[in-house]
């Protein structure tokens, strides 16, 4: 800078400055130490997510009460509570959520063999399913032959117990008729008491 009253330009040391930018070049041409962080592609959470826990019950809650007790769901990755389930669950798909697991938000894309793999395992459980019904089927179907035959014992019963009345046969609980029981000595067990 020149130390004249009338000159009010600044000037600039031009020796300085190029020191200067010669070092930046530097700096940004040499390798950064730091490399990306690796995050694991998306995949299928391999837990039950548990909604119905604390579905009806009445919690007391104060100012010394943990977050993790407080109302609402907690994520103990995130250690945050939502409020309610939907957002519970739009929290633990959602971006942060992901990558404080180590997670990004990209997926594996598939191969011809896996997504075969994948169809042959979803045709198994459909004929498992199939078999399972078909086993229902065939129990629900014997249950009913045997209370058809039921049935049919019991009509036979009430036919032959109705054939003894029209016949004049009057039995008494010992299977014997009543008259005959009388001539016997047989009135029963003691269950009923009856007039002779």
């Amino acid at each position: 800078m020149t130390m004249r009253p009338d000159d009010h330009r600044r000037k600039w040391d031009k020796n300085e400055y190029q020191k200067l930018a010669q070092e930046r070049l530097q700096n940004q041409s040499a390798p950064k130490e730091e490399e990306p962080v690796q995050r694991e592609n998306l995949k299928r959470r391999d837990y039950k997510v548990d909604l119905d826990s604390k579905l009806g019950k009445s919690v007391v809650i104060n100012k010394n009460t943990p977050t993790s007790q407080s109302g609402g769901y907690y994520c103990n990755v995130c250690d945050c509570v939502v409020k309610d389930s939907i957002n519970f669950l739009d929290h633990i798909n959602g971006k942060k959520h992901q990558r404080n697991l180590g997670m990004s938000m990209k997926v594996e894309r598939s191969t011809v063999d896996q997504v075969k793999e994948r169809f042959q395992q979803n045709k198994k459980k459909m004929e498992e399913k199939q078999k399972d019904y078909e086993l229902d089927k065939r129990l629900r179907e014997a249950k009913e032959e045997e209370d058809r035959y039921k049935e049919h014992r019991k009509e036979k019963r009430k036919e032959r117990k109705r054939k003894a009345e029209e016949n004049g046969e009057d039995f008494g609980g010992n299977g014997l008729p009543d008259d005959m029981a009388a001539i016997m000595g047989f009135s029963g067990f003691g269950g009923s008491k009856k007039n002779l």
